[in-house]
Order: C-alpha cells, then structure tokens, then sequence
C-alpha cells in the first residue's frame, strides 16, 4: 500500500496482507539465524548476569569488616564510622586501640588474606594479615555474630603486636 504525503514523498506501509503474517506463529527462521539479544549488540553479558566487568566480586562477610576495621585503625576512618557495625564490647575495644593507629605506617596498609572458621552457627571468627610498609605485616583477629536482624557486626578485635625492638631494628636498616 503506498500513500502520498503533502510533501509529494511516497511512503510506503506494509499491513498483514502485504508480506507480513498476521501473527508470530507464522514466521519461521532458520536455525543460524537465531539470536539472544537486540540485533547488533555486542555485549556478552545476558541478562541474569549481574556482575559489572571491572568491579570486584561480592565480599564475604569477614573480608568486609576486615577493609573497614583496616580503615578505622589505620586513621583513615573515624571509629564511630564502625558504631552500627559492632555489638557489645567490640566498639570499646575499637576506641582503646584506635588513638595508636596500630596499622598506620609509611604507605597505605593493604588487607592482603583473610581466613574464617565457622565455631558455631550464626558467628565467625576471622584473622587477617595487613601489609603497611615494605615487609611489615600485623595480624588482626576478629569476631563476627549474625544477629536477629541477619545483619553480622563486630563482638571482639584485636591486633597482633607491635613488632620488638630486633623486628624495628632490622625494619630501619637499609
């Protein structure tokens, strides 16, 4: 069917008597010509894909506080940033040790492992190793409990020791 616009172009409309069927059922393709998505997309994604390439994965529970504990006790968040996070004597424990910044050192502390054991449902225990220099490293150990909410905060941190005056002495040396 064609028509004459009032600017003389001539369009042209196709209804179902004019080559195209009357319903889906009717057309058919070739199986090569099958595709998955919109035509010319060339993304590889599909949509139950819900990872972003270039963003890293979904943390586990114990590798989340341990990036935020590293970042409250190495200066670069204030504790209170931590206070929905913690449960009982966790936030105390928090504050004693938070004014020595135990993880602060020459360059930016990196978690660089994490490990959990499972000592009973709904609670892990965490320990993780910080880097915060060239070949100083400290442990730091933790408690996590899943509360009714099934929400995890902190019940208990602590850091490994300072490392002793040989450590310190051969740390200095060139």
């Amino acid at each position: 069917m064609t028509r004459t616009s009032r600017t003389g172009r001539t369009d042209r409309t196709r209804g179902p008597a004019q080559g195209r069927p009357a319903n889906r059922a009717e057309t058919t393709r070739p199986a090569t010509a099958r595709r998955s998505g919109p035509p010319g997309r060339r993304d590889p994604r599909r949509p139950g894909d819900l990872r972003i390439p270039g963003l890293p994965r979904e943390l586990h529970p114990q590798e989340w506080f341990a990036q935020r504990l590293l970042l409250t006790l190495s200066g670069q968040k204030p504790v209170h940033w931590m206070l929905g996070h913690t449960v009982g004597d966790a936030y105390e424990q928090l504050l004693a040790l938070a004014p020595g910044l135990p993880l602060s050192g020459p360059v930016r502390p990196q978690l660089t492992a994490c490990r959990a054991s499972s000592p009973a449902a709904d609670v892990i225990e965490a320990h993780a190793c910080i880097a915060y220099g060239p070949g100083r490293r400290r442990a730091l150990a933790f408690r996590l409990e899943r509360g009714p909410d099934a929400r995890w905060r902190c019940a208990a941190v602590e850091v490994g020791p300072r490392p002793g005056p040989q450590e310190q002495e051969r740390e200095a040396a060139p």
